[in-house]
């Protein structure tokens, strides 16, 4: 059976009789019924019968029907996914993030992008560094956000900005704090880390043992969110990015960047077979200006 055949099948299947099929599809009558005739000639047994006026489908035609629904539906969304991408619209982004983008950045990025674009549809997600590459490979995603590309892989990249890390604390804690912090400054108050928190736990790691400070940890949080809830509560202050900083600072809370700055870029990252549609192209460009605070 070919996909008319199928397509025949199906409609008649579903409305009942020859003429409400024609009229589904279109076409016919008798289309429809040559076509059908050539789809039973093909199987070697009758799909329907003939009962009071109506077309009652046989049990190998029961049998046929789930994988020919599921073919239908199929071919329903790739012509669906064509009439979209004549028209530019009505096409979907998928996106996989770093929490400390996601739930900061991405959304402001998707609010200014969508004024412009409304037709577009966005499927958003946060993913932890380790995760970027299965997300891709296993096309769950387009793009990923992230602050390091993974070496070894074939993927492409674009980069969009650049961040840097910063001190969050309770403005009660240090009151009369200057506009940048050193980190020795900092290391008389309890101290929440992030250490293992991917490749800017590791940049932070890093400068602290090039400066061979210690600071009196408290606790350790696996995501920036968490720490800086943490914040909020009052266990401690701690290190991260400005963009979690800029998502979570509330009524109490105070930010200060450090002294010498530690930055870092941010990526756009694909498989090199996936590059980016010129839809993509065309949002990433808006992140990178919310990034970059413009």
């Amino acid at each position: 059976m070919n996909l008319r055949h199928i397509e025949i099948f199906h409609a008649v299947y579903v409305n009942g009789s020859v003429s409400a099929a024609a009229r589904a599809l279109n076409v016919s009558q008798p289309s429809v019924s040559k076509t059908l005739r050539h789809a039973e000639s093909l199987l070697g047994f009758e799909l329907f019968q003939r009962t009071n006026g109506r077309l009652v489908p046989t049990e190998d035609a029961h049998a046929l029907f789930s994988g020919v629904a599921e073919i239908q539906d199929r071919v329903r969304a790739l012509r669906e996914a064509g009439r979209n991408l004549r028209a530019g619209a009505g096409a979907t982004l998928r996106i996989s993030a770093l929490p400390s983008l996601a739930l900061g950045v991405i959304p402001a990025a998707v609010a200014r992008f969508l004024k412009q674009r409304p037709d577009v549809r966005f499927d958003l997600q946060t993913v932890h560094h380790d995760d970027l590459l299965r997300k891709l490979y296993e096309r769950e995603a387009d793009i990923a956000i992230a602050n390091e590309v993974p070496r070894g892989a074939p993927l492409g990249q674009s980069w969009l900005g650049e961040g840097e890390l910063v001190v969050l604390y309770r403005e009660q804690d240090i009151p009369d704090a200057p506009a940048r912090l050193e980190l020795a400054q900092i290391t008389g108050h309890p101290f929440i880390t992030l250490a293992a928190s991917g490749p800017i736990g590791r940049l932070f790691t890093d400068e602290l043992e090039r400066l061979g400070v210690e600071f009196d940890e408290v606790a350790s949080a696996r995501t920036f969110y968490i720490a800086a809830a943490l914040v909020r509560a009052g266990v401690g202050l701690t290190i991260v990015d400005n963009f979690t900083a800029d998502a979570t600072r509330g009524d109490g809370l105070a930010v200060r960047s450090l002294k010498p700055p530690l930055t870092f870029d941010v990526h756009a990252i694909h498989l090199l077979d996936r590059p980016p549609s010129a839809l993509a192209a065309e949002f990433l460009s808006v992140l990178g200006d919310v990034i970059e605070g413009r």
